[in-house]
C-alpha cells in the first residue's frame, strides 16, 4: 500500500511538473497575443502613421516626385520606428501624367459631365473628340456587338457597382476598366467611357489602371461620375444619337525608379523563415490616398511595431514590404516574387492589407488542406478581436497574389467594405474617412496573425497548389 501512495505520489508529481512546464511552454505566446490586441486597441500609432503619410506626402502616384517623396517617407519612418533592419529594393515603374479631363454633351442639348482619364490612357487630339455613342450594359456586351454598331462612335459601359461588405461588386465590374479600351477598339470606337466602378452618387470619377495590347489602337479611355452616367443614360433614351465630346491631356512619360521599402522584426530562433505582411505605397494623384492605401501601409507597420516592442520576440521573422506602383499593375509585387524567388521556400506565409481600415471579421488562409484545421486552431485566439474563421480559399492580397503558385500559403484578413468604394480611387479618398477605432481593431488583428505564425510549429510549405495536384 505504502509503495503504491508513494508510486501515485511520485506520478502526480512528475504529470504536474510535465504539466507545468508545458503551461510554461506555451503561457509565453497566449500571454504575447493576448498582450498584443490590448496594446494596439489601447495605441494610436496606427492612425499617427497614416495621419502622418496623408499629410506630409498626400497622393503619391507612382514614378512621380511624390513617390520619390514617399519613399523617402517610408526609409525615416520605419527607421524612427526601431525595427532590426530597413531597406529598400529598386523597381521600375511607368511615369503617367493625368492632365485634364473635360466632357459634355453637344447636341442635342449642351450638359457638362464630369469624367477622369482612366490610369495610364492615351490622349485626346488637341481639338478633342466628338461622337455619337454606343452603350453597353457590360464589357461582355460590348466583346460581342457588331462592330458597325460601334465604329466611329465612343464606346459606353453603363454597368453598374453593387454594394457588398466583401467588395464583390468590384470584381463584377472591374473588367469594362481594364479590357474595355482594347475591345472597343477591335469593334473600332474612337475612345471608351465607362461608368465610375464606385457605390457612391457623389458627382466624381473613380480612376483606375486600363491597359492596352499590342497590335490594337490605343484609343482614350475615361471613367464618368455615376450622376453623369445616369443622365447620359436618359439622354440616350430620349436622343439615341445624341454627341459627346472629349477633351483629355494625359501624357506616358516613360519610366522611373521606385522602391519597395522593408523593414523586419528579426526572428529569435528561425531567422530566416519569414511571415511577410505587405501594404502598398502608392497611391492615386486626386486623393491623399488614405483608405487606398494609407490604411494598409499604417495597419502592417503599427502591428510589427507592437511585435518589435514584445520582450518575447517571435521566433521567425516578421517582415514589413511597402510595395511600389501596385495601382499600376502590381509591379512591386511582381518585382518583390521576382527579386526574392530563391527565397520563397522559406517564405512561412504572407498577407497584405488594401481594403481600406473597415474592421476585420474574418480571416481565410490558402494553406494545404492536411493543416487548414491546426492553422485554424493556432488562429482562434483573434477571436476575442471579433475575428472569425473562414475559409481556406484566400488570395493573400493584390501584391501577393501571385505567391500562391509560387508555394507560398496566404491569409486575408477580410474587412468590412461595405462603404470602401464609395471612396476608392477618387478625391474623396481622404484622412477623414478613417475611423480610428477600427483602424486600430486592424492592427490588432494583423499584430496577433504575424506573431502566431511567427512562433506557430504548423509544417505549412510548400504550398501545393490545386494545378499541381
Amino acid at each position: 500500500m505504502k509503495s503504491y501512495q508513494t508510486a501515485l505520489i511520485t506520478g502526480l508529481l512528475i504529470s504536474g511538473l510535465s504539466a507545468c512546464q508545458n503551461h510554461i511552454d506555451r503561457a509565453p505566446q497566449t500571454d504575447e497575443v493576448s498582450q498584443l490586441k490590448q496594446t494596439a486597441l489601447s495605441s494610436s500609432l496606427g492612425y499617427e502613421i497614416v495621419e502622418s503619410l496623408t499629410v506630409e506626402v498626400g497622393p503619391r502616384l507612382a514614378g512621380s516626385p511624390k513617390d520619390t517623396i514617399a519613399v523617402n517617407w517610408a526609409m525615416d519612418k520605419l527607421t524612427s520606428l526601431g525595427f532590426d533592419r530597413v531597406y529598400k529594393e529598386p523597381v521600375q515603374v511607368p511615369i503617367w501624367e493625368r492632365g485634364e479631363a473635360k466632357a459634355k454633351i453637344i447636341s442635342p442639348t449642351e450638359q457638362p459631365l464630369v469624367i477622369t482619364a482612366l490610369g495610364g490612357s492615351v490622349a485626346t487630339p488637341i481639338e478633342g473628340i466628338q461622337a455619337q455613342i454606343a452603350r453597353f450594359d457590360s464589357l461582355e456586351a460590348l466583346q460581342q456587338a457588331n462592330p458597325d454598331e460601334v465604329r466611329g462612335k465612343i464606346a459606353f459601359i453603363d454597368q453598374k457597382t453593387e454594394r457588398h461588405i466583401t467588395g464583390e461588386g468590384y470584381g463584377k465590374s472591374v473588367g469594362g476598366r481594364a479590357k474595355g479600351a482594347v475591345a472597343a477598339a477591335q469593334k473600332g470606337a474612337v475612345a471608351i467611357v465607362i461608368r465610375s466602378i464606385g457605390t457612391d452618387h457623389d458627382r466624381m470619377a473613380h480612376t483606375g489602371m486600363m491597359r492596352y495590347q499590342d497590335g490594337v489602337p490605343k484609343i482614350p479611355a475615361a471613367a464618368m461620375s455615376n450622376p453623369d452616367a445616369d443622365l447620359i443614360d436618359a439622354i440616350l433614351k430620349r436622343n439615341p444619337n445624341a454627341v459627346l465630346e472629349l477633351h483629355m491631356s494625359p501624357k506616358d512619360l516613360g519610366f522611373n525608379t521606385s522602391y519597395n521599402v522593408i523593414a523586419e522584426v528579426t526572428g529569435s530562433s528561425k531567422p530566416s523563415e519569414i511571415v511577410l505582411i505587405g501594404a502598398h505605397l502608392d497611391s492615386w494623384d486626386e486623393g491623399t490616398g488614405a483608405i487606398d492605401d494609407g490604411a494598409g501601409v499604417a495597419i502592417i507597420t503599427a502591428a510589427a511595431k507592437h511585435i518589435q516592442d514584445l520582450k518575447v520576440k517571435p521566433a521567425r521573422t516578421v517582415r514589413v514590404v511597402l510595395y511600389a506602383a501596385e495601382e499600376m499593375g502590381l509591379i512591386g509585387g511582381k518585382a518583390y516574387a521576382e527579386a526574392h524567388k530563391t527565397e520563397l521556400t522559406q517564405h512561412y506565409i504572407a498577407a497584405e492589407s488594401d481594403f481600406g481600415a473597415g474592421r476585420i471579421y474574418q480571416i481565410d488562409t490558402k494553406v494545404n488542406d492536411s493543416v487548414f484545421a491546426e492553422v485554424q486552431t493556432a488562429l482562434s485566439p483573434m477571436a476575442a478581436n471579433g475575428v472569425a474563421l473562414g475559409n481556406n480559399q484566400a488570395s493573400g492580397g493584390p501584391d501577393v497574389s501571385m505567391l500562391p503558385a509560387l508555394g507560398v500559403p496566404v491569409a486575408s484578413l477580410r474587412q468590412d467594405g461595405h462603404d470602401y468604394f464609395d471612396y476608392h480611387h477618387t478625391p474623396n479618398d481622404t484622412l477623414d474617412k478613417i475611423d480610428p477605432a477600427a483602424l486600430a481593431q486592424n492592427v490588432a488583428a494583423y499584430a496577433q496573425f504575424a506573431y502566431i505564425m511567427a512562433n506557430s510549429n504548423i509544417v505549412l510549405t510548400p504550398l501545393v497548389v490545386e494545378s499541381n495536384k
